[in-house]
């Protein structure tokens, strides 16, 4: 047969859109054009593939051969469609049965001597194959991933010929029944070992309770690191459709891994790291940290220290939850729905307000250090709490402080009230989900109302100071949002002034 026809996968942010590759072979002097929008990688794969045909003792076909990445308008990239390209030509010069090719989809790179090498991105394309009723050809390395998405066929193979014998019926391959990835066994991070900071505990369980937006500010040494590597513990497991979106979107990235899979995420990128970095970009759009901490935590630790461009890019995504990066030639969507935890010092040397009398800094130079913060960011923090030193010894404990099973316990009951009235956490309430569940009694609505006034709050930090006392309510288990909740509320907008 001279026409022959196999299935692949693209990356288009975290989707997987089919490709065709349809391989033609009609006579003529021997050349290959390979059409259908392909990349540098992709256009390098005829000399890849050539090599580990000839390796594996396959026939080149001596012909005009033409190879399409169909749909023809949709970028290609990547070594991931050698495979594909491989059995295709096979199957067109009559070397393994066109049919067979008919109910898989075929992901994977090809070494020069056949061996099938791993690629990025295996995971959506396995849970799209899995929609369209397809199996899936990997490269063994791939497979564990693969096995995420339940109920897909997967043939894992670390060998061209391997495959090619499953195809052509001479050595069928079992569907791979390994073992997926295991869940990673967590460091135990116990809020009791910070010493002290009582109030910054409370702030961190209201955060957690509520998916809220907590900024800490204070001296060196308070404990604002060790506060916000707590919080991932503290937070309800993830659900299995948010460990898979989780999963792919790590899938994609070159450089981030799944060993802690199906933990929540934390990022913690450096405060020298580009806008691109922390948003996504790149010439071939890629997630950034944002969208890796989706359903986690972002810690920007020394806020200020960032620059002030890259934060500025940060607004967006605190609202909509995902981010969208164009390109001329495409327009790709992450998500991007993370809780964003930050530090800071409250002035360039770190001791502005401490005790020790520390300080040097100018006014002007405490005031240029927070004007490196806008306000519309710090609007969209709901949490804001100085944490001051205490004068504990280094070994002493603090009594009363909830353990972190016990915080988890209290956070998991009021994620199942927010669960239960409105399906999502109260963070993320819009304005009309707001009017419907934080309702307030008329004379506290004026009393709150009257109060966001004289504090010159802007509507949203309002709308958030009222998200905080939903979320307070949650926790004391209350149906009805009450004066003392909506003051406390308040006074996490006044710590930071």
């Amino acid at each position: 047969m001279s026409l022959a026809h196999s299935h692949s996968r693209a990356q288009l942010g975290v989707h997987a859109p089919a490709v065709s590759v349809e391989v033609h072979l009609a006579n003529g002097l021997p050349a290959l054009s390979l059409v259908g929008l392909p990349e540098t990688a992709v256009r390098e794969s005829k000399d890849r593939v050539r090599s580990a045909l000839q390796s594996c003792g396959f026939e080149f076909p001596q012909k005009r051969i033409t190879i399409n990445l169909a749909p023809a308008d949709l970028p290609k990239d990547g070594g991931r469609f050698d495979l594909a390209i491989a059995l295709g030509l096979l199957a067109a010069s009559g070397q393994i049965p066109a049919q067979c090719l008919d109910n898989y989809e075929c992901i994977g790179e090809l070494a020069l001597s056949g061996e099938l090498r791993p690629v990025r991105g295996v995971l959506p394309a396995a849970l799209a194959a899995r929609d369209a009723g397809r199996a899936l050809l990997v490269p063994s390395a791939n497979a564990a991933e693969a096995a995420l998405a339940r109920g897909l066929t997967i043939i894992a193979a670390e060998h061209l010929l391997a495959l090619t014998a499953h195809l052509s019926g001479a050595q069928p391959l079992e569907p791979y029944s390994g073992k997926t990835l295991e869940p990673s066994p967590q460091a135990h991070l116990e809020l009791a070992d910070v010493q002290g900071q009582q109030q910054a505990k409370r702030a961190l369980i209201i955060a957690a309770s509520g998916r809220h937006n907590l900024l800490f500010s204070g001296p060196p040494g308070t404990g604002k690191t060790l506060l916000a590597s707590r919080l991932p513990a503290l937070l309800p497991p993830l659900s299995e459709q948010q460990a898979l979106e989780v999963a792919a979107l790590h899938s994609l990235n070159s450089s981030a891994s799944l060993s802690h899979w199906p933990s929540r995420p934390f990022r913690q990128p450096h405060h020298t790291a580009s806008a691109a970095a922390l948003v996504g970009g790149g010439s071939s759009p890629q997630p950034g940290e944002i969208s890796l901490a989706h359903h986690g935590v972002l810690f920007l630790d020394e806020l200020p220290e960032f620059d002030r461009k890259v934060l500025e890019v940060l607004r967006e995504p605190l609202e909509s939850g995902a981010i969208e990066i164009a390109r001329a030639r495409e327009k790709v969507r992450y998500p991007a729905r993370f809780q964003l935890i930050a530090a800071m010092n409250p002035c360039p040397c770190g001791y502005h307000g401490d005790p020790s009398g520390q300080c040097r800094c100018s006014p002007e130079q405490i005031q240029r250090y927070k004007l490196k913060l806008s306000g519309p960011l710090l609007d969209r923090i709901d949490l804001h709490l100085n944490v001051p030193r205490e004068p504990h010894s280094p070994l002493a404990t603090t009594p009363g402080t909830p353990s972190s099973a016990e915080a988890s316990a209290q956070i998991a009951a009021a994620w199942q009230r927010q669960l239960a009235r409105q399906g999502k956490a109260n963070a993320e309430l819009s304005l009309q989900e707001l009017q419907q569940h934080c309702a307030l009694h008329e004379e506290d609505r004026a009393w709150f109302e009257a109060a966001c006034q004289r504090l010159n709050l802007s509507l949203r930090a309002s709308h958030r100071c009222l998200k905080v006392a939903r979320t307070l309510a949650d926790l004391a288990a209350a149906e009805q949002i009450q004066r003392a909740m909506l003051a406390e509320a308040l006074q996490y907008r006044l710590s930071h002034e």
